[in-house]
């Protein structure tokens, strides 16, 4: 199965030249205005997502399954969301506070305690990191799962929220506040250097850490800046210039449409959850003249271009019906299409062509287009109206995480999901992150809910200015 940590590693290559139909002049990529209020239809999108981390949530050890309804170990880059959703909700009126503090605690109290070793079984993670993929209830390392740094980081990101977010006088919330801070405090950064100036991707027992490190640009980048902004384990110098030595590789397009270039719209997206690149930039941007969160913009519209192009002439690619991205997929299978042998997949990062992470057969994704409300709205609604529209997609917890309308082969076995004779394959699963990505955006576009209470962190505005971030808010005193 091809996953993240596959694509972080390789992120300079395919980058051959300026990818063809990623940039159509006629869109206009000028920065948005402050969304306006969404309509009512996306509130419904919202309570129906949400729901899927209410009533799948294991209340005792606060975690979140990967997947469901497939049997799934729990991911622990979701439980992280999980820990600005819950407050989210409170704010929304869909959960009572004191729910929210007893799942956010249930989730601190499990990862504080949780066991830590080198040993290959029976442990949660080793040296204050955390496997991949844990087991629901017992919260030890799901088969041969890795310690990975980005998606330990991810759940680090979502402590730094809850100890921000949750700041009552009260013992319940300083215990959340002592927790988060002094788990994130734990992480030996330096040894997930192994000896470089990058991070590594990950770490396993049985083999130790990959060859791969955490450069490029993708969503990688939260586990440079919580490197560079811990509190006991802070890197030297020079991780972020390792993180960005890449850059010169990367871009793409011209004037208005030039960005630093990852296909899979998710790389532009997750870190973006939880820092507010607005206004601020590094020393590469600084020349670029613009910042990361523009950057996001861009992008999106060029995986939207790179749609309405449509090179491989799949079916149901559109204005509207757009967005490659980690997904499902149908399942590994050569099968003739408009008189060519395709090849399609099943668990797989999709993204335009001649692009890092390139990979397009067929499959959208609505994440794809939602995770980027926060940057062009005045095409994410309508791509969100559309895939409601999608019959068999939208469902009891909202949009399953992908649909290939050019999929009819009804002679053969899907790895998972279903055949529609209207929608084509549709999958058969939600998937954890991209339901975060969905929530989380969106509260970011109505209110900076999750970007407000980060600007605060200490450890991500000690890891912002390490790496060269100036302007905006990091300019700015911390409330």
């Amino acid at each position: 199965m091809l996953d993240r940590r596959t694509f972080l590693a390789n992120t300079s290559f395919g980058l051959a030249g300026l990818a063809s139909g990623c940039a159509d002049p006629a869109i206009p990529v000028t920065p948005s205005p402050k969304p306006p209020a969404l309509p009512d239809f996306y509130e419904e999108i919202e309570y129906r997502t949400f729901r899927y981390f209410r009533d799948t949530v294991n209340a005792a050890n606060g975690l979140i399954p990967d997947r469901w309804p497939s049997p799934s170990a729990a991911n622990i880059a979701a439980v992280g969301a999980a820990l600005a959703i819950w407050p989210m909700a409170v704010e929304r009126g869909w959960i009572s506070r004191d729910l929210a503090l007893t799942l956010t605690r249930a989730a601190l109290r499990f990862f504080d305690e949780a066991p830590q070793g080198e040993g290959p079984s029976g442990m949660s993670g080793h040296r204050g990191f955390f496997y991949r993929l844990i087991d629901m209830k017992s919260g030890a390392r799901y088969k041969k799962a890795e310690i990975s740094s980005v998606d330990t980081a991810s759940l680090h990101l979502g402590m730094l929220f809850a100890a921000g977010w949750w700041s009552g006088d009260n013992e319940d919330e300083q215990e959340v506040r002592r927790r988060a801070t002094d788990i994130v405090d734990r992480a030996e950064w330096l040894w997930f250097q192994n000896g470089s100036a990058e991070i590594s991707q990950s770490w396993r027992p049985e083999g130790g850490f990959a060859r791969s490190g955490v450069i490029g640009y993708n969503e990688g980048l939260t586990a440079v800046l919580l490197a560079l902004g811990s509190a006991r384990h802070a890197v030297e110098d020079g991780a972020w210039e390792a993180w960005s030595a890449p850059y010169p590789r990367l871009w793409r397009g011209e004037g208005e449409t030039r960005h630093l270039a990852y296909g899979p719209l998710c790389g532009h997206q997750l870190g973006h959850m939880w820092i507010d690149f607005r206004g601020i930039r590094d020393t590469v941007m600084r020349g670029a003249g613009f910042d990361y969160f523009e950057n996001s913009r861009r992008a999106t519209y060029a995986n939207r271009a790179y749609c309405i192009a449509n090179p491989m002439r799949w079916d149901g690619y559109s204005a509207d019906l757009w967005g490659l991205t980690a997904s499902d997929g149908p399942g590994a299978f050569q099968l003739p299409f408009k008189g060519e042998t395709r090849t399609f997949h099943g668990y797989a990062r999709r993204g335009p062509l001649d692009l890092p992470g390139e990979r397009d057969d067929g499959t959208l994704s609505p994440a794809a287009s939602l995770g980027s409300l926060p940057f062009a709205p005045e095409i994410v609604l309508p791509a969100a109206k559309a895939f409601m529209a999608v019959p068999g997609l939208y469902r009891e917890y909202g949009f399953l995480n992908g649909y290939n309308p050019s999929f009819r082969f009804t002679d053969r076995k899907v790895e998972t999901g279903n055949l529609n004779l209207q929608s084509g394959w549709v999958a058969g699963d939600y998937l954890a992150l991209t339901q975060a990505l969905i929530l989380v955006q969106a509260a970011n576009a109505r209110s900076d809910f999750v970007w407000k209470i980060m600007r605060r962190s200490p450890v991500l505005r000690r890891g912002l200015t390490r790496a060269g971030f100036t302007g905006g808010w990091i300019q700015q005193k911390s409330d």
